[in-house]
């Protein structure tokens, strides 16, 4: 009995060592990406005195940055610590590219660790030093870790970095618990950055360095065993939790996505669909896109789900989007894609690959993430250069912004779905409606109200002077796009029918 719970205890243990490691190493390579796109854009002559001062300010204001500079060639020509005597370097060959073509190095004598492993991440001709994981995170011995990661070019999987394990490949990218021999491995997968962290150990290790724990426990063991079993066996199934759950089917494309029609209330016609995710979890259950789009953001991966969404989206509309170029499809994207370099131009990219125009694809982005000011009027402006319109969703819901709404340069405002279903309610709230309407009349946005699901909200809005889209269960629920096209068929069957107009 003893020795059984220890393995549980294990298998816990290593499952959620691996799962801190993951959060560790997706949470730095983000940052580290950001850290080079701000370098890429820095205008200073290179390898200048200037610039030299610029690496070392960001060696300075980071925890695990050990070195920053300029690599051509696989040599480097100068850096934050070496200065500009670094010319001379040995020329040095990637251990893997990444698909954005990251390269990186885990064999530059430069940055040897006789701690830790140092990394070097290159993009461009910018590279950063750094050492992934914090000291206090790794768990010593006999607990032990290995990173893996996948060669874009040649889709072959290493070592990348922590100890040389036992066992082959196949278990260090497979996903869950795992048993070989006497060994426990507990696997977990980072989606965007193409990599695998395995936690592992020796059992007879454990299971000797806690011998006299386990011998005087017997006893007590027998008398909890049943209740102690269930609650492990619920902890066990950490691996399917619903983080876990989620990276597995955004990498196996489970995610389904609906739309919800967008109807220009002076015409009753159809004018645009909003793409919503959806997903059900491995267990049947539909879980809330509030819920898993919260976890995807507070685990750094949200981006990924909104790639999948723009993908999908595309595919199920390039055909109606590109023969119908007054019809818009909506896009949501969160808070952490406006600081996404790499958000843009896959969009461009998307785009571009199914042959839509930018003005075809809008962008909805919610109220709280105009929060980094800065941040949020770049991308914007980025989006709205590009030709895309601009929303901001769920208006009205944070106050921060109207001071600075002027200032962001959006399109539209998408009034929240509370105002909306106050009216008619002597609420306080619907008192707040016509403000809202008189700056979006001011400002010269457009005005999409979402939740509307009542003929006496829907005449509200067809009363007002400002020109109204409308969104709600009284036009339309979210549906799949197969269901979608035939709410359009009807659509424009009743525009060609003059008696069905009437």
């Amino acid at each position: 009995m003893a020795t059984a719970i220890a393995v549980r205890v294990t298998e816990i243990r290593l499952d959620q060592y691996a799962g801190r490691l993951v959060a560790d190493w997706e949470a730095s390579s983000a940052d580290l990406r950001t850290v080079l796109a701000a370098m890429g854009a820095s205008e200073r002559p290179p390898c200048s005195g200037d610039e030299i001062a610029y690496f070392r300010a960001l060696i300075f204001e980071s925890d695990y940055l050990k070195d920053a500079g300029r690599m051509r060639d696989g040599k480097i020509q100068c850096s934050a610590a070496l200065g500009a005597t670094a010319r001379g370097s040995r020329q040095a060959r990637p251990n893997f590219v990444q698909q954005d073509g990251t390269n990186i190095y885990t064999n530059l004598p430069q940055y040897r660790d006789s701690d830790l492993t140092v990394l070097t991440l290159q993009l461009g001709e910018f590279f950063v030093a750094f050492t992934p994981y914090p000291r206090m995170h790794l768990e010593p011995p006999p607990i032990r870790y290995a990173e893996t990661a996948i060669d874009a070019p040649t889709q072959k999987q290493g070592r990348l970095l922590g100890d040389p394990p036992p066992v082959g490949l196949p278990i260090l990218t497979a996903e869950g618990i795992n048993r070989v021999g006497d060994s426990l491995y507990a696997t977990q997968c980072s989606i965007r950055f193409f990599s695998c962290t395995t936690a592992y150990v020796s059992l007879p290790e454990v299971l000797a360095a806690n011998r006299t724990k386990f011998d005087g426990c017997i006893l007590l063991c027998a008398l909890v065993g049943a209740f102690v079993g269930l609650v492990l066996s619920l902890l066990y199934r950490r691996n399917k939790s619903l983080e876990q759950q989620l990276r597995r089917a955004i990498r196996k494309s489970k995610l389904r996505i609906v739309y919800q029609p967008l109807i220009n209330l002076t015409s009753g016609r159809i004018v645009g669909a909003e793409a919503l995710a959806r997903w059900t979890d491995e267990d049947g259950h539909e879980v809330r896109p509030d819920v898993f789009v919260k976890i995807a953001e507070e685990r750094g991966f949200v981006g990924e789900i909104t790639e999948f969404v723009v993908r999908q989206a595309l595919r199920d509309f390039g055909e109606t989007l590109r023969s119908h170029p007054d019809f818009r499809l909506s896009i949501n994207v969160a808070a952490a894609d406006l600081g996404d370099p790499a958000f843009v131009p896959m969009l461009e990219e998307s785009l571009k690959r199914s042959r839509v125009a930018a003005p075809s694809l809008a962008i909805e982005i919610t109220e709280g993430s105009t929060a980094r000011h800065e941040v949020a009027m770049d991308t914007i402006c980025r989006l709205r250069n590009a030709g895309h319109s601009v929303h901001i969703d769920d208006f009205g819901t944070g106050y921060s912004s109207l001071a600075y709404l002027h200032e962001l340069s959006v399109d539209a405002i998408k009034i929240d779905k509370s105002f909306t279903q106050a009216i008619g309610t002597g609420s306080v709230i619907g008192a707040i409606l016509p403000q809202i309407l008189s700056i979006a009349e001011a400002l010269n946005l457009e005005v999409i109200a979402e939740g509307i699901e009542t003929e006496e909200q829907a005449d509200y809005f067809a009363n007002v002077q400002v020109p109204i889209l409308a969104q709600g269960w009284l036009y339309g629920r979210p549906v799949p796009v197969s269901q979608f096209n035939r709410l359009l068929a009807e659509d424009g069957q009743t525009a060609r029918d003059p008696a069905l107009v009437a």
